[in-house]
């Protein structure tokens, strides 16, 4: 049996020294504004990003790896003697994991296609690093492929994540709507709460910012009581409220998140700044 490596995209958002201990390899998706594109992995700082977000009238772009992306992490792996589980972005709202797949048929015209495993996360951000952290601990533990492509797949049937965001527009503006569709208009004051299964789900809507961060606590609370105690939180240009948050929720599980960080440019792009989210699995599937 062979040793399992473990791939995902730029998209999961684990501080980099996480990603980094885990062993775990990424491949970049693209964003940027008319005068160019960049790696969102070659970004040391979303600061600027994020600023010129807010002013500028036009949105930047974002774009999936090309399929020599993939096979330029996964092939030296292969080479490597070691299977790939590579774990992507909801396919709901990107290309990305339907690149994954075209560049692992490539692989399979020649004869390498067992060697791979794509995962489509049905998720982002926290919700897919976890994913991948799960995966590093099955993996860790000598799994082959197969058990941990399941271990995934329990992780993400057990996974919740919620997020809130300060307004619908940037996902108005960007075409990721999803079911949140419905609730455009002349709701667009309004403090959406929404998950994302496969594409962005509405889970509440709140009148205030306050009321959105406490029910976001509470959600925490739900989490917990469920018995999901490997718990995450994320935010973009949010740290106060962030922190905030992470302290409401330290009190309730009784324990340290496993992680914390920002939210990059590419998933940013159309949620917009402000952004806070909350999730768990139960921490026995990252073990």
């Amino acid at each position: 049996m062979r040793p399992v490596a473990v791939a995902t995209d730029s998209t999961h958002y684990l501080p980099r020294s996480l990603a980094d201990r885990e062993g775990i390899h990424q491949v970049s998706l693209y964003v940027g504004w008319q005068e160019g594109r960049e790696r969102e992995l070659e970004m040391d700082s979303f600061d600027g990003f994020y600023e010129r977000l807010r002013s500028d009238p036009e949105l930047p772009t974002t774009s999936q790896p090309s399929i020599g992306d993939f096979l330029e992490v996964w092939e030296p792996l292969i080479e490597d003697g070691r299977d790939v589980v590579s774990i992507h972005l909801a396919g709901g709202i990107s290309g990305t994991c339907e690149a994954a797949r075209q560049a692992h048929a490539l692989l399979a015209e020649r004869g390498l296609g067992e060697r791979v495993a794509v995962i489509d996360s049905e998720s982002a951000c926290g919700g897919t690093g976890l994913l991948a952290l799960a995966a590093c601990a099955a993996a860790r533990g000598g799994a082959g492929k197969d058990a941990v492509v399941a271990r995934v797949r329990d992780t993400r049937k057990a996974l919740r994540i919620w997020f809130c965001v300060d307004t619908l527009e940037y996902l108005r503006r960007g075409g990721r709507i999803g079911k949140a569709q419905a609730w455009l208009g002349g709701t667009l004051r309004i403090k959406p709460i929404l998950s994302l299964e496969y594409e962005i789900v509405p889970v509440e809507r709140v009148r205030t910012a306050g009321r959105a961060f406490e029910r976001m606590v509470s959600y925490a609370q739900e989490l917990h009581d469920s018995g999901a105690g490997g718990w995450v939180v994320q935010h973009i240009q949010a740290p106060d409220q962030a922190q905030r948050l992470i302290d409401r929720a330290r009190e309730i599980f009784g324990a340290e998140p496993v992680f914390t960080s920002e939210v990059g440019p590419v998933i940013g792009t159309y949620t917009g700044p402000g952004l806070i989210g909350v999730g768990a699995v139960p921490r026995t599937l990252l073990a």
